[in-house]
């Protein structure tokens, strides 16, 4: 992939599609990780001289405008981290937006309205996308990729932009791809996977792919209760997804053949309801109370992923422990949390909910390897699927 580098930015339009998706209460923003991560690129080109029109998305407005998915606050926030005043188009690629971008000066920026209230954003028909993205390339001269959280999405600004525009990775892109790359091609064993969150399905292809490059696998949060019913426990009001236990059963086979170790919990806190102030108490895997959910890992289990870890040199890390945002279930993810800092390994924190507790939970980013921006894009490359942002940078 070219990266910024390779352009010349100076008095050029630079339409950045960046990843600004950030949760919000209201019009306050709760967590401003993912706009710091794209700042790196979007300062390095204004101080190039480039005019620089930002896009991105925020929710699921299924291609109408929701003025609770509006960017302006966004807008509000990049400015204030960059010290300068960032303009913002009240629509996406309307008469705003090229206003806005005709007007800019050398390393100034501007920000248009969420991509997503766009139909042709989302399409699945190509002729749509492809008229959105031909309204959009008229808003730059250059294309600049750096919103890994979107990049497996075959969307508008995303895949058919770049089509239509010089282009180049960001750093943020070009740093993601790099580390993914390192995870699946030659990571520094022993490579523990650490996967976590509500869903067994959600990382079934995931997890069919690490059996042939990790050595361990580490299952805890919702996800782990199937794994416990597959190998014959009672798990209580826990989440379960009975549908996906014979995939299960088969998957625990393969990794016993191949020789990959499966971690699962030994103990885990049950809780009498999901409520933060549910009454709740550790309990061996085998005494799970029938009327009890599991909320998060136990305290020996706490120790035992420490060890299970403590020997690794590669370790990605994919979904909490528990429900950490409920601070009596929060110590499983801590914990674990914790125990990659305190390992020799090279660390990926493989974005979304793991990287929210990151930061919710107080740690220092910098104590990890690699935060990455994008949960679902992450998953999908350990997959071994082609990513069409990526794959549209590519060319």
């Amino acid at each position: 992939m070219r990266t910024i580098e390779d352009l010349d930015v100076a008095g050029k339009r630079v339409f950045v599609r960046a990843d600004l998706n950030v949760p919000l209460d209201g019009e306050s923003i709760t967590d401003d990780g993912r706009i710091r991560a794209s700042l790196p690129t979007i300062d390095k080109l204004r101080q190039r001289g480039a005019r620089v029109v930002v896009g991105a998305h925020l929710g699921r407005p299924k291609g109408q405008v929701a003025p609770e998915f509006s960017l302006r606050p966004v807008a509000r926030r990049l400015g204030e981290l960059l010290g300068v005043e960032v303009g913002f188009a009240t629509d996406t690629a309307g008469e705003s937006a090229r206003a806005l971008s005709a007007g800019l000066s050398d390393g100034e920026v501007a920000l248009v309205e969420n991509l997503r209230f766009e139909p042709g954003e989302t399409s699945k028909d190509d002729a749509e996308r492809g008229e959105f993205a031909d309204r959009l390339a008229q808003l730059a001269d250059l294309y600049v990729g750096d919103g890994f959280g979107a990049v497996h999405r075959k969307h508008a600004s995303v895949y058919d932009l770049p089509e239509r525009l010089p282009h180049a990775a960001g750093g943020l892109v070009f740093t993601e791809v790099d580390v993914l790359r390192r995870l699946t091609q030659h990571p520094e064993r022993p490579y523990a996977v650490v996967l976590g969150g509500a869903k067994v399905s959600d990382k079934l292809d995931v997890i069919a792919n690490l059996l042939g490059t990790a050595n361990r696998l580490i299952i805890g949060g919702g996800m782990a209760y199937t794994f416990l019913k597959a190998k014959g426990y009672e798990v209580g009001a826990s989440l379960l997804e009975t549908e996906q236990i014979d995939t299960v059963k088969e998957y625990l086979a393969q990794a016993e053949r191949q020789g990959v170790e499966i971690v699962l919990p030994v103990d885990i806190i049950a809780a009498e309801k999901f409520a933060p102030d549910a009454e709740h108490a550790p309990v061996p895997v085998e005494a799970i109370p029938a009327e009890r959910m599991g909320l998060d890992i136990g305290p020996a289990t706490r120790e035992l992923f420490a060890t299970k870890l403590a020997d690794t040199r590669t370790v990605f890390w994919n979904g909490p422990m528990g429900v950490f945002e409920m601070e009596a279930f929060s110590g499983g993810t801590r914990a674990l949390a914790q125990a990659l800092i305190d390992s020799r390994a090279f660390t990926v924190v493989g974005g979304g909910d793991s990287a929210a507790a990151v930061r919710a939970l107080g740690f220092d980013e910098n104590a990890f390897g690699h935060i990455s921006t994008g949960g679902g894009a992450s998953l999908e490359y350990l997959e071994g699927k082609t990513l069409p942002g990526i794959a549209a940078l590519e060319k």
